[in-house]
């Protein structure tokens, strides 16, 4: 969870201001929760996590008990911290009635409205990122606070719509326009608090503002801006681009409940026998230390996912959630950052860490892998394999690099190029790719250590914009 952005002042409001909206912010998936402050010690919070532990620090700072836990939609990027809540706290679910959600909670339809004990919260049905989203006004009396617009109208943009398939993409761009339509309504003063933003894979645009104002909105968001509902859905539907594998599965789990965390997650301590006996059952190890402690030395057919703010996307995206899962960590990582990040996108076969790290595998006399390591000025004539997103890797790339995204590697690794020098912004998921080519059997690889820009520098050439060669024919 990273810090807390600047929010839209609630000026002229009668006893809730922006003190009492906490936005907490989730660096890696790029998404928002809120805590709002209901008086009392009472708080709501909208479109929690399953990880709840700035959520917890947060409500705790100011003796706050959450009494209503508000989802926005199924969400496919996190699952839902809702039923933790309501185990936890006593707190009241609501979620869209046309969500058909198996576990207790209170329905609302469009327009219905749940008193908070002084505020108001009305549904407003705005569908499109998913069929059953629904935005919650927030109302002081008649006077509209602000808007928790889930995954409909978000800074700069609109979320996605092709969560549901790409068939359904153009359907559901439709509906998102008309959305953000009625949105546009409210008042221009009315505050607006989407939960994707900056960094999600739900179609944020990279650096923009978390949350804003419908006034704002209808002077700068271009899609709002779009002439009509033609070109509105012409340019979301150009904007897409891929997302991680996992959003598929957690709809499904947020409709019947991902069960509450009764106990502090923990990682068992494995032996390197036990590590041996786990791979060969079908395990995966996943390897979390810094990339240049992966590159010096790794368990054979380990994937290095370096333990950062986006480790769960990657481990979501590369890894299967039907494997049990083994990691190696170094000295001074958090073995718990790893539990709940992986809890919180579903990932629940965590079989165990390696006692001891990679000295204990060493000390065992185990055979080691290395992936060399290259500073930017000693590429030489090697193939270039970049593994960034399309739209980065369009930007400016390595002249002559193969493209293939990360999250495509495993389906085309036998197009990537022997011998290659795999680049990303910065090293981590080139790190990624290199170890998922070496499982695959691979050999003679190695990352660049830094980005394309770090290339340009040291060679004094320019970047390549535009696509790749053999994705031009």
């Amino acid at each position: 969870m990273g810090a807390t952005p600047a929010l839209p002042l609630l000026e002229g409001t009668v006893g809730f201001n922006d003190e009492n909206l906490i936005p907490l912010v989730d660096e890696g998936l790029g998404n928002s929760a809120y805590l709002a402050d209901l008086g009392d010690s009472r708080a709501l919070a909208v479109d929690a996590t399953r990880d709840v532990r700035a959520l917890r620090g947060a409500a705790a700072k100011r003796r706050l008990t959450v009494v209503f836990a508000a989802d926005t939609h199924l969400h496919a990027d996190f699952l839902t911290g809702a039923l933790q809540l309501a185990h936890d706290d006593g707190a009241t679910v609501l979620a869209s009635a046309a969500g058909d959600r198996t576990f207790p909670h209170t329905p609302l339809a469009d327009g219905q409205e749940v008193d908070l004990g002084g505020l108001t919260l009305r549904a407003l049905a705005t569908p499109g990122h998913t069929d059953e989203h629904l935005s919650y006004l927030l109302l002081d009396g008649r006077r509209e606070l602000g808007v928790f617009t889930g995954g409909s109208l978000i800074v700069g943009s609109a979320a996605r719509t092709d969560l549901l398939g790409h068939e359904r993409a153009e359907e559901l761009a439709r509906a998102q326009y008309r959305s953000l339509h009625r949105l546009a309504t409210l008042p221009d003063a009315t505050a607006v608090w989407p939960t994707h933003g900056a960094g999600s894979f739900c179609s944020a645009p990279p650096g923009a503002e978390r949350t804003t104002t419908i006034g704002a909105q209808k002077t700068s968001n271009a899609l709002l801006a779009a002439p009509d509902e033609d070109a509105f859905v012409a340019a979301l539907l150009g904007s897409l681009g891929s997302y991680p594998a996992y959003f598929s599965r957690l709809g499904v789990i947020n409709r019947h409940g991902p069960a509450p965390i009764t106990a502090e997650p923990v990682l068992p301590a494995l032996s390197p026998e036990q590590v041996r006996a786990l791979i060969r059952e079908g395990a995966w190890v996943i390897d979390v230390r810094p990339v240049a402690a992966f590159a010096a030395g790794h368990i054979p057919g380990a994937i290095s996912i370096a333990l950062r703010d986006q480790f769960a996307t990657w481990l979501g995206w590369i890894l299967p959630d039907d494997a049990p899962l083994v990691f190696v960590a170094g000295p001074g990582q958090d073995l718990a950052e790893i539990t709940w990040q992986a809890a919180k996108i579903g990932y629940e076969r965590l079989a165990g860490h390696l006692a001891g790290g990679m000295a204990a595998w060493a000390a065992d006399g185990e055979r080691q892998q290395r992936i060399d390591l290259l500073a930017p000025g000693r590429i030489a004539h090697r193939p270039v394999l970049d593994v960034r997103q399309t739209a980065e890797h369009t930007a400016g790339h390595i002249p002559g690099a193969v493209h293939i995204e990360l999250g495509d590697l495993t389906a085309r690794a036998d197009q990537a190029p022997a011998g290659a020098v795999v680049a990303c912004g910065h090293g981590e998921r080139a790190m990624t790719a290199a170890s998922l080519l070496q499982r695959a059997g691979q050999h003679d690889l190695a990352v660049l250590d830094g980005g394309p820009t770090d290339w340009a520098a040291a060679h004094g050439k320019p970047l390549t914009a535009g696509p790749s060669p053999q994705e031009q024919r």
